[in-house]
């Protein structure tokens, strides 16, 4: 199967690779390629909606399934569905009874996701919920063994804070792009996404609470578990 062209975990900006070409292809090429249903979803991502590179990248999305499998994690929650392809990938790999609990704030993007979970074998281990994430996620109750972090990018501190809470003693935290298309590096000071995404890694950084580690994978991953006592 070929890989979807509209998302291959290449980062580029004003003519900068952040990821080089041939290791991004080469990734990709050593990576397995999607399900049907996340390929199906990811072609109606690309044809459909304006900036399809949103949805999570094929090399990002199996490495959330693989920690599925590490941290052996029965519920899930995923902070930005978009059109639902990193929902999709990790429901697939839940075992019975495992939930992915998925909060987006478009109504346009979460009726395509809901169609797609709707049709899915997987569509018991889905809940999507529709509304502010910052608003839901205090409705919610841990723990969660996994939470992927990528909506709203100037709420990502509040997101941590909220979620740290409710993330279990073996959990991960995963927030995607912690690069922010190299903007990190020297922050504009017009751009309030490049600034919040920074204050956000510095904040992690800096919490005694957790350890981390920042992964150059699409346009960055920040991974966070707490810290042993």
């Amino acid at each position: 199967m070929s890989q979807p062209a509209f998302h291959d975990d290449r980062v580029i900006h004003e003519g900068v690779e952040l990821i080089e070409r041939r290791a991004a292809a080469y990734a990709l090429a050593h990576t397995t390629p999607p399900s049907p249903e996340v390929a199906a979803l990811r072609a109606e991502t690309e044809r459909t909606m304006p900036r399809p590179q949103l949805s999570a990248g094929l090399v990002e999305a199996r490495l959330l399934e693989a920690l599925v499998v590490a941290t052996r994690a029965t519920r899930v929650l995923d902070v930005g569905t978009f059109t639902g392809a990193s929902a999709l990938s990790v429901a697939s790999r839940l075992p019975p009874g495992g939930k992915v609990l998925t909060l987006e704030a478009d109504a346009s993007a979460a009726a395509i996701a809901r169609r797609h979970f709707d049709a899915s074998d997987h569509r018991d281990r889905i809940e999507l919920v529709v509304g502010d994430a910052r608003e839901s996620i205090r409705q919610v109750e841990g723990p969660f063994e996994l939470v992927f972090i990528d909506a709203w990018k100037r709420d990502y501190a509040a997101y941590y804070e909220a979620v740290l809470p409710k993330l279990a003693d073996n959990g991960l935290i995963v927030a995607d792009n912690v690069l922010w298309r190299g903007l990190v590096f020297d922050p504009p000071p017009d751009d309030g996404e490049a600034i919040a995404v920074a204050h956000f890694a510095d904040l992690v950084q800096r919490d005694e609470r957790v350890d981390n580690a920042l992964l150059t994978v699409g346009d960055g991953l920040l991974l966070v578990w707490k810290r042993r006592p």
